[in-house]
This record gives C-alpha cells, structure tokens and sequence, in this order.
C-alpha cells in the first residue's frame, strides 16, 4: 500500500504568476515583478516600441514620492511606518535600484499615468518586501492611498520632468560647457600669433588671428552658458500641489511649499511652487524655453564641427 504522502507524490509546481486587480478586473502579474495591475496593463496595452521612460525621470519621481511622504506624515496623513517604508524605497530607487521595474514605453494614454503609477507599485511592494507582507497585497503601503497621497499624475509628471532636466542641466552641462569655454580660451590665447585668411561668402577676403576666431566661438559658448542658467529659474517652479487640474484639491495646508522645500534639500537645487499652478500645469513654457536654449548651442557645435579644424 503506497502512502499518498510518500516520496512518489509530485511536488506542486510554483506558480509563475500573482493574480492582482484594479477597477478593470483581475490580470496575470510576474511573481517575482514588483509593479502591479496598471504597470502590466500598460505593458500589454503600448507594446508599441523600446522606448522607454528615461531613468532620471523615474529619479526624480522617486524624489518626489519621499517628499510628499515626509510632508504628508508631518499632517497626519501617513502613519511613521508608512513614511519609513515609502522614503526606504523612493531613496533606492533614487539611487539607481530596481531598474529593471521600470518597463514602461514613453507611449502612453494621457498625462503619464502609467509611469506614475508604474513608480507608486514598486515603491508599495518594496514596502511589502521590507514588511513581509505578499507582493500585491498593498499592505502596509498602498500605491494609491499613501505613496500617491496629496498627489496627481497631472502634477507629478510635469514636475519630475523640471526636475530631471534642472538636475541634468545643473550637475552635467553646465560644468561641461564651463571646461569648453575654458578650453577655447586658452586655445585662443596660445593661437593668437597665427594668421590665417578669413572668408567671407565662401571667398578668401582678409587676414585675422586664428585666436580671434577661436575667441568667437569661446564668447558664443558663453553667452549660451548664461541663457542655460537663465533656464534654472523656469524649471525650478513646479505644479506639484495642484493635483488633477490647479486647485490644490485633497493637499494639506502649506503642501506645495513645503514639498519645494523637501525636494531642495535632497537634489541640492532650489525649488519652489510656481505662483500659478494652473498656469504651470496647463503649459510647459519653461521647458520650451530651455529646449530653444539647448537647440542654439547644438547650432553653435554644429558650425565649430563645420570648421574642421586640426591645430596643434
């Protein structure tokens, strides 16, 4: 007689799979993903391209989703646990973790809900992990209810945008263009004894100082400098606080500032809430404004490219 529990029984195979649900219904996760229902239908929904959603984006969303959290614990609105667990997860993700839990194409419906909610299910099963709680149970962290607390894709993504781009603009061009600028002074000043023909409409005309063209395109590169620092103003006023359309709807009183304050203090720029935070959301005037500046000093390269030159 052969006991049911024996050796010989087979071992129950592991699922590879979670069932999670949202308003839609019931879908198939990956066990082992960290995002949830919204994130897979997106995947499915805008397999469309490679294209994925930048990483300094979800940086600084992530950015944003610990400030929130640390100014909505101060109200209240989150429990100590609730804020420890969401700032644990946003500062690894900040740091460059998980990337592989970020999938999402830039095709998307709307204002970049899925990637927003893409951040806000990672961020609650990595509180789920620390807890040990089940991935996609929501618990103790909720992606809707805590970390998207006070908060709307409306105003979350624009301003994650203004982030990423002043971070970039800030820690990587700027000091880039700055060691150009210095290169091409010195080139300038050393080059000064050589004469060359200057040209004009595609014709030999009259002698200059090969300094002095070079010296051209040191002031070009640093007045493009000063207009991309012009630029910090515009991006560093952001719309979070306005929720889904301007009013501030569901934020507690002083939200919007004190978040600026938060996100000041752990990207090392100055942030504030833009006096008009119907005006910031409706537009992205600051953001064209500083593509315009980034499309004139690519001119500037591209005529320097053109010159060919190859001085020792």
């Amino acid at each position: 007689m052969i006991d049911a529990t024996s050796d010989c029984a087979e071992e129950p195979m592991t699922q590879p799979f979670r069932i999670e649900s949202d308003s839609l219904g019931e879908i198939e996760v990956s066990a082992e993903a960290l995002w949830g229902a919204q994130t897979q239908r997106s995947l499915q929904n805008f397999a469309i391209s490679d294209e994925r959603i930048p990483v300094e984006i979800i940086q600084a969303m992530a950015w944003i989703k610990r400030s929130c959290a640390t100014v909505n614990a101060r109200h209240g609105l989150l429990d100590s646990l609730q804020e420890e667990l969401i700032c644990q997860a946003a500062d690894a993700i900040a740091a460059g973790e998980h990337p592989d839990q970020f999938p999402l194409r830039v095709w998307q419906t709307g204002s970049g809900t899925q990637t927003n909610m893409n951040v806000n299910e990672v961020i609650s099963n990595l509180a789920s992990k620390a807890a040990g709680t089940a991935l996609g149970s929501h618990s103790p962290v909720h992606p809707n209810d805590h970390v998207n607390r006070s908060q709307s894709t409306n105003d979350v993504f624009p301003a994650a945008i203004h982030i990423a781009a002043a971070k970039q603009l800030k820690d990587q061009l700027l000091p880039a263009l700055q060691a150009l600028v210095k290169a091409f002074d010195d080139k300038a000043q050393a080059w000064m004894p050589i004469i060359k023909i200057g040209r004009t409409h595609l014709q030999d005309a009259v002698p200059l100082r090969l300094g002095d063209e070079v010296s051209a395109w040191r002031d070009q590169l640093a007045q493009s400098q000063i207009w991309l620092e012009g630029c910090l103003v515009p991006l560093s006023e952001l719309p979070l606080g306005g929720t889904a359309v301007g009013t501030g709807l569901n934020t507690p009183p002083g939200f919007r500032h004190a978040v600026a304050e938060e996100l000041s203090r752990h990207t090392a720029l100055h942030f504030r809430p833009s006096k008009n935070l119907f005006a910031v959301m409706a537009g992205h005037d600051g953001l064209v404004y500083a593509m315009g500046q980034l499309r004139l000093l690519r001119s500037y390269s591209g005529c320097n490219r053109k010159c060919n030159i190859n001085y020792k």
